[in-house]
């Protein structure tokens, strides 16, 4: 069976909303962008070193379009590992699968990314922020991994948005840090709910 890894960029205080650049994304969000300044040579290592084994990706309906606007016009690394993977779309409308071999998953999400686990071994999600609430309260994720820069934003969407579940998880990994203060952190989605007590004297 496959893994589902959800790849996230956030701030210290969780805000996942654009962070590629300020026309990312349309709402009135004042700070489109704000990875741009801090991005670092340590963070597109442990970037491309995830994408190397990515041989599917699982993306919303904005960020499809925002990907498929620019991807096939590119041509590096990461750029190529993109354009040559089958894409899967999560919409309740009907997309414009204008980026080569995209398929529109339809009106049961929950199944149909059960069923990507059956069709290949690393299928990550990037951004789709409104994906990511789903696959949180179905615990339909396998691992997920979190760049956190140091910087608080105070608007914005929030990776945890208010309707996951309890659930716990495990670091997978030592935790890296760049050069300009972001932290990559790698969790394994484990069984059971979180556990409670008293704490000693």
């Amino acid at each position: 069976m496959g893994l589902i890894h959800i790849d996230l960029f956030t701030t210290l205080d969780l805000v996942g909303q654009a962070p590629g650049g300020r026309e990312e994304d349309p709402e009135g969000f004042p700070f489109g962008g704000w990875q741009a300044p801090l991005i670092d040579e340590t963070v597109g290592q442990q970037v491309g070193d995830g994408m190397r084994g990515m041989d599917a990706l699982l993306l919303g309906r904005r960020t499809y379009d925002i990907f498929a606007g620019y991807w096939p016009h590119q041509s590096d690394e990461t750029a190529n590992r993109l354009n040559s993977i089958p894409k899967y779309v999560a919409s309740r409308g009907e997309p414009d699968l204008s980026w080569a071999d995209s398929t529109h998953l339809g009106p049961d999400l929950v199944s149909a990314v059960r069923e990507l686990r059956d069709k290949h071994q690393h299928v990550h999600v990037i951004g789709s922020l409104n994906l990511v609430q789903t696959l949180l309260h179905e615990r339909l994720f396998d691992r997920l991994n979190l760049w956190i820069y140091p910087i608080v934003l105070g608007v914005g969407k929030k990776v945890f948005g208010g309707g996951e579940v309890p659930a716990n998880l495990k670091l997978l990994e030592p935790a890296v840090t760049s050069p300009k203060g972001a932290v990559f952190l790698r969790y394994g989605l484990e069984s059971g709910t979180p556990a409670v007590g008293e704490m000693g004297a």
